[in-house]
């Protein structure tokens, strides 16, 4: 993607996948208070989800390699064709010719990299970044979404009550990544990441304390709102961070720490829950979103509307 649209279309791309959440919420409370079949319902929510991943290994043999990956192989020939694919068929879609396109000297190189470079100057400093924020934004992110059933019990709310109010709640995440198209290349990524984690610390502790069905519903879409922001923003955030020689190796380790703390992620949720209440986990989740928050902007650089080399270097 261009430069000037990149955040759009992790944001689109964000707006299409999010519509699972209300997808899966809406089976969810459809399916897990029964037994279909003499099957529990919760077994057939996830049957029909798994099903999906033939669909995505269906999807994938038909996707192009990047270009810009290609050429920094010097399989110039395979890069040259599929970039000619993608602008015909824009070309196409628009009606016009495409502007020639921008390159700059040494942009594309052909050079191989390794994860060790990840930890030289000047790529130590967004990896430490990375981890550290990758390490505590599951917190935030997974301690509110795949605690929110428990937590609404937690308040009063019954099971199948709880269910519904999700339902409404999961129609905010695709909603806020349409919203997001709007400004997404035009805020700084580093600040939508920054402020995203702390509207989440600030929201929840304020989800805590409500126990009608019009706050918790509205505060709680106030939070998946933020949740989403953080989402499609991190992913645009940390694909723009390296060089195309180890970006794929960069992202994967740091994005590996996330899913390394997500295996904690639901103790520590269960230990909050239990000693502390509601309040006790959302004030933990505040602690992680102000850490994200301090992190990433006292230590991410700037990265909207920038080239991808340009920033690398």
């Amino acid at each position: 993607m261009p430069r000037d649209r990149r955040g759009a279309a992790f944001a689109f791309v964000a707006t299409i996948g999010l519509c699972a959440y209300p997808i899966a919420a809406f089976l969810a409370w459809l399916l897990v208070p029964r037994i279909p079949f003499g099957v529990d319902g919760w077994r057939w929510v996830t049957i029909i989800g798994a099903l999906g991943a033939i669909v995505v290994w269906w999807l994938r043999l038909g996707l192009p390699e990047s270009p810009r990956w290609l050429a920094q192989h010097g399989r110039h020939a395979d890069a040259d064709r599929i970039a000619r694919t993608i602008e015909t068929r824009i070309e196409a879609e628009i009606g016009r010719p495409l502007p020639p396109p921008q390159l700059l000297a040494g942009e594309i190189e052909e050079a191989t990299g390794s994860l060790r470079e990840a930890f030289r100057p000047p790529y130590r400093k967004r990896t430490t970044m990375l981890v550290i924020f990758q390490l505590v934004q599951t917190i935030g992110y997974y301690g509110f979404t795949s605690w929110v059933p428990t937590l609404l019990v937690a308040q009063g709310i019954t099971f199948t009550k709880s269910l519904a109010f999700i339902v409404v709640i999961a129609i905010a995440s695709p909603t806020a990544a349409l919203v997001a198209t709007r400004f997404a290349d035009r805020i700084e990524r580093k600040w939508q990441l920054a402020c995203a984690a702390l509207a989440i610390a600030g929201f929840g502790i304020l989800f805590s304390q409500q126990r009608a069905a019009a706050g918790i519903i509205i505060v709680g879409v106030l939070i998946a709102f933020s949740n989403t922001i953080l989402a499609y923003s991190l992913h645009a955030y940390q694909s723009e961070l390296y060089p195309t020689r180890i970006r794929a190796r960069a992202v994967g380790f740091t994005y590996s720490w996330s899913r390394f703390s997500t295996i904690f992620v639901g103790f520590f949720v269960a230990f909050f829950l239990r000693h502390y209440g509601t309040l006790g986990v959302f004030l933990f989740i505040a602690g992680a979103m102000l850490i994200v928050f301090v992190v990433i902007a006292s230590m991410g650089p700037r990265t909207t509307r920038l080239r991808l080399e340009a920033i690398s270097r």
